[in-house]
């Protein structure tokens, strides 16, 4: 069945030109060559590279990142709608692009040397090279602020050691950008480059939620490193999250293709499937579900689109972006589990895309800020009270 979005407010007519075209050539490219494969590669737990050369090409790789630097020089909406037509296919394959572009490429353009940017941006954006973000650690998600990864300097080089934790690329990455506590206490930020001396990534395996997404742990055990590749422009732990508002502001798209994906299955197989003489839509009980949800996506629908229209305006906040977050993938997995009801025992095949969307979105609210973190943030906004710091 060809894929139909839900437009129910026509949503389509606050694109501009430009935006249109790019969501359509994205929409036909995930639809061509991602869709196919995508549940054999989940099931054997694989990401599928064949598409990370032909992603680059088509710009999917630092959306936002001038045309100079080898970016696409285009605006924060484009970039979101890339995110919402990629994780319409999986939540995995938006983890790589929002990892490449907002984790590895923005800090880079934001925080690095001229020397760093013309190395590193021409290769990551084309897919040639892959990056990480290593700030998550074992005993500090939530609050990176208690990172124990340290870094001390020796002449022209740094000293790092230290953990990181469910880093999405680690063992496959060209570059992994690491954050570190120095001397002083300062966070500081190295490209610690694939290959270094006391430097390993090993993969976590046996996941049952974004099979599709390389997930490793990053060890450093006196990695030492050039001066060159410390990131000169960082600002201490407040450049770190900084980061992570760009990649926030990526999922609060991606979680509205998602929805979307199984909305639009579950609306075919509802006017398809009979059940005591008539289709399954035909029943109150289903057309009140198909409501809700049609519902809710028109809401994030919208809060994802003037999220993204004042980032191009340049007057948006970080809480706004948690609002967006939150709100946004906690609907989408919740319509995925409605889906999934729905579906009945069919929902728990890999003939159906929704089962493992609902497995997927498991991890997408806890990470990038868990759905009680955002809460905090949004909370401190409009009581001017933080209520977890002490």
């Amino acid at each position: 069945m060809a894929y139909q979005e839900l437009d129910y407010f026509r949503f389509s007519e606050l694109l501009n030109e430009e935006e249109l075209m790019v969501r359509d050539q994205v929409r036909a490219f995930v639809d061509e060559k991602m869709m196919p494969g995508i549940a054999e590669h989940w099931e054997k737990g694989t990401f599928p590279t064949e598409i990370i050369p032909q992603m680059g090409k088509l710009g999917l790789l630092g959306v936002t990142i001038p045309e100079e630097c080898g970016g696409a020089g285009m605006s924060s909406t484009i970039y979101g709608l890339v995110c919402q037509e990629i994780e319409r296919c999986d939540s995995g394959i938006r983890s790589f692009v929002s990892v490449q572009t907002s984790l590895v490429m923005y800090p880079i353009f934001s925080y690095g040397s001229e020397e760093q940017k013309k190395y590193w941006l021409p290769k990551l954006s084309s897919g040639e090279a892959i990056g990480c973000f290593g700030l998550t650690e074992p005993d500090f998600g939530s609050n990176p602020g208690g990172m124990r990864t340290k870094c001390h300097q020796e002449g022209d080089e740094w000293v790092i050691s230290g953990q990181k934790m469910w880093i999405t690329n680690g063992t496959v990455a060209d570059v992994s950008l690491v954050w570190a506590r120095d001397n002083e206490g300062k966070i500081q930020g190295f490209l610690v480059e694939k290959g270094c001396e006391g430097f390993t990534a090993p993969e976590q395996m046996h996941k049952w939620s974004l099979r599709c997404s390389v997930t490793s742990e990053l060890v450093l055990e006196n990695v030492r490193v050039p001066e060159a590749n410390r990131l000169p422009k960082v600002r201490g732990l407040k450049s770190a999250l900084g980061c992570l508002t760009q990649a926030r502001y990526g999922i609060a798209w991606g979680a509205v293709g998602a929805a979307q994906a199984c909305f639009d299955e579950v609306l075919h197989y509802v006017k398809e499937r009979e059940i005591f003489d008539k289709p399954l839509a035909a029943f109150q009980m289903t057309q009140d579900k198909l409501a809700w949800m049609a519902t809710e996506i028109t809401k994030a629908q919208l809060l994802a689109w003037r999220l993204g229209r004042m980032k191009d305006e340049g007057t948006m906040h970080s809480h706004q972006v948690s609002m967006a977050k939150r709100n946004n993938v906690k609907v989408a997995l919740d319509i995925a589990r409605e889906c999934r009801t729905i579906l009945g025992a069919n929902g728990i095949t890999l003939e159906y895309q929704t089962g493992r969307h609902v497995c997927n979105l498991e991890t997408v609210l806890t990470y990038e800020g868990t759905h009680e973190i955002h809460a905090l943030v949004i909370g401190e906004a409009v009581t001017g009270i933080p209520a977890y710091r002490s």
